[in-house]
């Protein structure tokens, strides 16, 4: 079974040109053809097919998670495939990736700040109660054989919140490609002057789609408390800017390319309400860049509090934000930690995902003809 070529299905909803699934995806895939597996993706049409050069691609009508799954399991057995590696909460699946965390947590997250009203708004919501009807299906009807956890965190959830069995979830945390992130003068000059950064400015940047969830508000106001005007924060990602008034932010909308972003900056600041494992942390720390975050961010549990950044309990409180980018704003700081942060960031590279996540897809695989196998006996 360990030298067997494989065909694996992943399935994917939506698309985010900067967005981390869809980064990890095209990494583990290209990974996987490397070796010699086969590659299909099941995916919206919003997908660019141009994006997919590694394999085949099939594209879904339905665009509500509630439909692509439906439309999903109604192709499954017509699949081609040895195993299906799901990235979405489907009806079923081999392999399900909770790369998004808990929904049913976030949600938990999000109501402990927010006003009564938007807690019953959302609580009708058709799209939510979609999501958690098909957590319930993978996780507690246990329609999932397997499951990756990307931090231990979300491990704990699934266990706790749905008594899904710990032995049948892996963690495997996220990786990227280290060489891509090396630090190079050149292009953090260009990258600094192509968003108008002064030399003496300090660019604390912060990443990522859906940025109530990732906290923006809470990263404006901490910045706009700070009184050095020398100070200049870079958002990066999918928002509306009309939303948050700052005299000091930057939008640059999405960027398929956000390694000049982490070249030019000096911190990263995510002051999320919940991420399961943040892979722009990941490439920031790898950039050599100190992350302050949060608890709620499954990236902290590979951090040392002041060694590799900051850790802040709790996303709103914005003291604690304040002086955790006054310390890391200090040359002095950021120049002392680098070389432990690069340290840290060299144990995550993308080849040790990929050969950890290949290794579990092979169990996976073996599991699955033994599956058929009894079947096909009954």
């Amino acid at each position: 079974m360990s030298n067997r070529s494989l065909t694996i299905g992943f399935a994917r909803r939506g698309y985010s040109p900067s967005g981390g699934a869809e980064i990890y995806l095209k990494r583990l895939a290209r990974g996987l053809a490397d070796l010699n597996h086969e590659v299909i993706l099941f995916a919206t049409n919003d997908w660019p097919r141009e994006d997919w050069p590694v394999g085949q691609m099939h594209y879904l009508r339905a665009r509500s998670p509630l439909g692509f799954a439906h439309e999903l399991e109604e192709l499954r057995s017509e699949m081609p495939t040895d195993v299906l590696f799901s990235l979405e909460r489907v009806c079923s699946c081999d392999v399900f990736r909770a790369g998004d965390g808990v929904h049913r947590s976030w949600l938990e997250r999000r109501a402990q700040l927010e006003k009564p009203w938007q807690r019953l708004l959302h609580r009708v919501n058709r799209k939510h109660n979609e999501i958690l009807e098909l957590e319930k299906r993978l996780l507690d009807d246990r329609r999932a054989e397997r499951v990756i956890a990307n931090s231990l965190m979300v491990k704990r959830e699934i266990v706790d919140l749905f008594n899904y069995r710990p032995d049948r979830i892996d963690v495997i945390r996220n990786g990227v490609p280290l060489n891509e992130f090396r630090f190079d003068p050149a292009v953090r000059e260009k990258a600094r002057a192509d968003v108008g950064l002064a030399v003496d400015e300090v660019a604390i940047l912060f990443v990522g789609s859906g940025w109530e969830r990732k906290g923006l508000r809470f990263a404006i106001d901490a910045v706009e408390g700070i009184p050095n005007k020398k100070l200049r924060l870079l958002v990066v990602g999918r928002g509306t800017p009309a939303d948050y008034a700052s005299s000091k932010a930057y939008f640059l909308g999405e960027l398929a390319d956000v390694r000049p972003m982490y070249a030019a900056a000096d911190v990263f600041l995510l002051p999320t309400i919940y991420d399961p494992f943040s892979n722009a942390s990941l490439e920031a720390l790898a950039s050599g860049l100190p992350v302050i975050t949060t608890r709620a961010n499954g990236f902290s549990e590979i951090m040392e509090d002041k060694i590799h950044g900051s850790i802040i309990e709790s996303p709103n409180d914005i003291a604690e934000l304040r002086k955790a980018i006054e310390t890391w704003s200090d040359p002095t700081w950021r120049s002392a930690a680098r070389s432990a942060i690069l340290k840290r960031a060299s144990q995550y590279d993308i080849s040790k995902n990929v050969s950890q996540t290949i290794a579990l897809l092979l169990q996976a695989a073996s599991e699955a003809d033994s599956r058929s196998g009894k079947m096909r006996k009954t």
